[in-house]
């Protein structure tokens, strides 16, 4: 018995399980997740929704292939995070987006954003936001251009400006009501608007575990906490606007979030602060987008701080023993 032990048992190096979740699984899932936000916004904007979704996801993909043709790197279009850029990428756009522009967003988001910086995993900020970013400070005309039912509404000519992930008109005064914010019908971009299928996708998320809801709840809930200090209208603050969408799909992100759970409470109170201050004291309407690539730079930082303990090990009291 104790020779078969000595033969059977080793010591190796953790970790010493191998998880079944892949990062195509994983990115497979966030995508069934986006299908009720797309079904949703078709229904809302019309067919031109499939369209720019489509167009987005195959130019991310073939983007990615072409990088990592040119950069000599393994292929890594299997594992299905450029479709999830693109889809992301598209549902923050407004429905009449030029073709055009959306190709340069997708070129920012891979290429800048991500395979610049060795793809998957090592970029620093969400590659979504980072091309909604980019188009918003390069075409603000065209990206503060919201349609509705044919209807061409240009927020630019009214003096209003908007952020650069997701702007929905009634943080910039437009007619609503409570239902209307939370089945869809306002003007905005394309995934922001209907809170109920953006809330079905998070539930199928934490169902199949993708996602922790430390994050999400605690940035809607800081928002709500602070729009109540300030006397402002906490149902309207977080129905409107791309904080629902942005809470659940961009600042889960894996490589721009913080590890821990401590690091992803101060992520998601860092960002809803941020939301709620440029909301109520800034020029624009809009903050969730500045909020997640502030708090996306600050990552490793908080990771630092919040590093737990490794087990075994004791605490430092600076005595010497």
């Amino acid at each position: 018995m104790i020779k078969y032990m000595t033969e059977k048992l080793f010591v190796s190096s953790s970790p010493h399980f191998r998880g079944k979740d892949s990062t195509a699984r994983i990115m497979s899932d966030v995508l069934i997740a986006l299908v009720p936000v797309i079904i949703a916004s078709t229904i809302i904007f019309g067919f031109r929704v499939l369209l720019i979704v489509s167009f987005c996801v195959s130019s991310c993909v073939f983007l990615e292939f072409i990088c990592r043709r040119i950069m000599k790197r393994y292929m890594s279009i299997g594992d299905l995070s450029a479709p999830v850029t693109g889809a992301l990428l598209a549902l923050s756009l407004p429905v009449n987006i030029s073709l055009f522009l959306a190709f340069f967003g997708c070129v920012v988001a891979i290429v800048v954003a991500k395979q610049f910086f060795g793809g998957i995993g090592q970029n620093f900020i969400n590659p979504a936001i980072a091309g909604r970013v980019a188009m918003v400070v390069s075409f603000p005309t065209h990206m503060t251009d919201w349609s509705w039912a044919g209807e061409t509404v240009d927020a630019v000519t009214t003096g209003t400006v908007v952020d650069a992930v997701t702007t929905a008109t009634p943080l910039a005064g437009g007619e609503w009501t409570y239902l209307d914010l939370f089945l869809g019908f306002v003007r905005g971009s394309i995934g922001e608007t209907c809170a109920a299928a953006i809330l079905i996708g998070f539930m199928y998320l934490l169902v199949r575990r993708v996602i922790k809801p430390i994050i999400p709840l605690y940035f809607v809930g800081t928002v709500a906490v602070f729009a109540f200090l300030f006397g402002e209208n906490i149902p309207f603050h977080i129905l409107s606007g791309g904080l629902l969408f942005v809470a659940v799909f961009m600042a889960t992100d894996y490589s721009t979030s913080p590890l821990s759970s401590k690091g992803k409470v101060f992520f998601g109170i860092g960002c809803g602060i941020i939301t709620v201050i440029i909301r109520v004291f800034g020029a624009l309407p809009e903050g969730v987008s500045f909020a997640i690539l502030l708090m996306n730079i600050l990552t490793p930082h908080i990771d630092r701080l919040t590093v737990p303990k490794t087990f075994g090990t004791k605490r430092r009291t600076g005595k010497k023993i």
